[in-house]
């Protein structure tokens, strides 16, 4: 079990690496990933899985004792990120499948990884995991709606199909997670160390699996859309800080929106991508599940050599909160 492990912690501190190195193998040979295309939504709903094990009613307990940070933060989760897709793939001029999947990106809740950055960051851990607990619950309602209103122009979208497959992939698999949590505590603590190494597997043939779909794609539009899931997660990191400034939130406050906001569920935007639009419309989700493990590991390693102290001085929740 301690070699397990060792593997799931090293797994996890490099998973930006690993992504680089499945999508890279997965285009110079697809033939041998392609058969993976129609796991996708199970190997998510393993991730999702993953992550009700791993959440407790203490997660949630900010939401009721410091709303503010919490509904700000995913306020501008659902706004920020949906807008700048949509604004970016307008200016970029993004094909029809790209423009859509780069909306859709914007319109998927934050990531888990993005709780390990902000506590690498020096940030509000409690903050990050309300903010990400309570976006991927509003998921299956705020993803499908804002995608209609915005993406809607340039691909047919079934809110009513993407909701059930939101809460098909994301909401059930949670569900349970919580369940065997609950009942199954024992069994849940002996395990729970190897819950990251298994995420990480499943993402990581989730990324094989559509980059390989994509082969062709890869090396006619990869740069352009690299271009667009740069500009859209770099605005999501800096407007996320910025307007949680504006909001007069605190410094560890702003670190954990900002990362929060910056780094979407791309394993999510995958899965929805290919069920409901193309592979093609998957691709700037591959782009987004490389580059945001890359730019939020920079981010949060700068912030880490940076006190709280340094920028701000900590302003008490209860203070905010009044």
């Amino acid at each position: 079990m301690r070699v397990l492990e060792a593997i799931s912690s090293f797994a996890g501190r490099n998973f930006a690496f690993f992504v680089i190195a499945a999508a890279v193998i997965a285009f110079l040979i697809p033939n041998a990933f392609l058969p993976f295309g129609a796991y996708i939504t199970i190997l998510l709903g393993v991730v999702m899985f993953g992550m009700g094990l791993t959440l407790k009613p203490v997660d949630f307990k900010l939401v009721f004792t410091n709303p503010i940070p919490v509904i700000t933060g995913v306020l501008l989760q659902y706004t920020v990120m949906p807008l700048t897709a949509f604004i970016i793939a307008t200016l970029l001029q993004l094909p029809a499948e790209l423009a859509a999947g780069l909306v859709l990106l914007g319109c998927v809740p934050g990531g888990t990884a993005s709780n390990v950055m902000v506590y690498l960051a020096k940030g509000n851990v409690a903050l990050s995991v309300a903010m990400t607990s309570l976006s991927t619950l509003l998921a299956p309602i705020a993803t499908p709606a804002i995608l209609l209103l915005l993406a809607g122009q340039w691909l047919p979208v079934d809110a009513k199909s993407m909701f059930l497959s939101i809460v098909q992939v994301i909401i059930v698999p949670i569900a349970l997670g919580l369940a065997v949590r609950r009942f199954l505590p024992g069994l849940v603590r002996k395990s729970i160390t190897v819950v990251p190494l298994i995420s990480v597997i499943a993402i990581l043939v989730i990324v094989m699996a559509v980059t390989a779909a994509n082969a062709g794609n890869v090396a006619s539009a990869g740069f352009i859309v690299f271009v667009a899931v740069f500009l859209h997660n770099s605005a999501g990191l800096l407007f996320g800080y910025l307007l949680a400034r504006a909001f007069g939130l605190n410094e560890n406050d702003r670190r954990a929106i900002s990362l929060e906001v910056g780094m979407q569920n791309s394993g999510l935007g995958v899965a929805l991508a290919t069920a409901h639009f193309s592979p093609l419309a998957a691709l700037p989700s591959v782009w987004g599940a490389i580059w945001h493990n890359i730019s939020g590991p920079v981010l949060a390693t700068f912030w880490s050599k940076k006190s709280v102290q340094e920028t701000d001085p900590v302003v008490p929740a209860d203070a905010v909160a009044k």
